[in-house]
């Protein structure tokens, strides 16, 4: 059961960041802070997603 789990979670994870990552591009932030962030997210991605949320480019 441990797999399937994980798995999901995975899953879940990978499709948030990639939601990140899309609203990252589509904000009006600068290019800098653009890349900024998605390297972040990338990087680090349960704890980029968090600080995305809370902190990241918004409109």
């Amino acid at each position: 059961m441990g797999v399937e789990v994980s798995g999901l979670l995975g899953l879940i994870v990978l499709i948030l960041n990639i939601y990140a990552i899309v609203k990252t591009v589509q904000s009006a932030a600068g290019t800098g802070s653009k890349v900024l962030w998605i390297v972040l997210i990338i990087l680090l991605p349960v704890i980029g997603f968090i600080l995305w949320f809370l902190l990241g480019p918004k409109g």
